[in-house]
């Protein structure tokens, strides 16, 4: 695992993005919620592996807040990510736009009581209060969504002063993007470009290089990394 400060990039006026295609978000919702029975078969998704669980949630463990604080997961899945932040003792609000998965993270996060909800909706516009969440968490979120920079503004809004922002994300090429919704950065967005636009959105960011492959389960060709930038608190 690999930590270094984000290279300079250029400001987030000068990135130029594929125009958001006019997706069809009840045919998104209906891609998930088709997906959503056999998404923890995937090594990464559900994190079956003990090795790997551990893996992950040691990583959490290092960029999440060492008290207990308030985490949004978005796009939070079957919740596999909201549960290891539980058992960290944070108190978690998942938003998934599939129905079905978040019945199966609602189902996984019981036995966390309170300490886990998970709702339906957009997590490009996340249906939670602004300026009251310690951390955003989002892994492999960004490719779904037909505006990613909007969304980022969005998340961004969510922070309390001095809130993080964490991200896992990856670029793994247009090969890769074969039969997902057609949006922007469908193929992953390199970690130098989404440094750039947190950087003005947030604060400088860190990109830590996830090249283990005790985190996927196999090796891997391209980047895949988590990026974390704190808001300046104000107090």
């Amino acid at each position: 695992m690999t930590q270094h400060p984000a290279a300079p990039a250029p400001a987030l006026e000068g990135i130029r993005l594929p125009s958001p295609s006019d997706i069809d978000v009840e045919q998104v919702r209906h891609y998930w919620d088709e997906f959503a029975a056999e998404y923890d078969e995937y090594p990464d998704h559900g994190l079956l592996d003990p090795d790997m669980r551990a893996a992950w949630k040691d990583l959490l463990r290092t960029w999440l807040p060492a008290t207990p604080s308030r985490v949004a997961d978005l796009a939070c899945g079957t919740g596999t990510l909201s549960v290891l932040a539980a058992e960290l003792g944070h108190e978690v609000s998942g938003v998934d736009l599939s129905e079905e998965m978040v019945a199966l993270a609602t189902a996984k996060a019981a036995p966390f009581g309170r300490a886990v909800a998970v709702v339906q909706g957009d997590a490009g516009e996340p249906p939670l209060a602004p300026g009251t969440f310690d951390v955003v968490l989002a892994r492999h979120v960004l490719w779904t969504l037909p505006d990613p920079l909007a969304a980022l503004r969005a998340w961004a809004g969510l922070l309390r002063p001095g809130g993080r922002l964490v991200l896992v994300e990856g670029r793994w090429g247009l090969e890769g993007a074969d039969g997902k919704p057609a949006a922007p950065w469908r193929a992953g967005v390199p970690s130098h470009e989404l440094a750039a636009v947190v950087r003005e959105l947030v604060g400088e960011p860190a990109v830590v290089q996830l090249t283990d492959s005790v985190y996927w389960g196999k090796e891997i060709e391209h980047e895949r990394y988590l990026l974390t930038a704190r808001l300046a608190d104000t107090a």
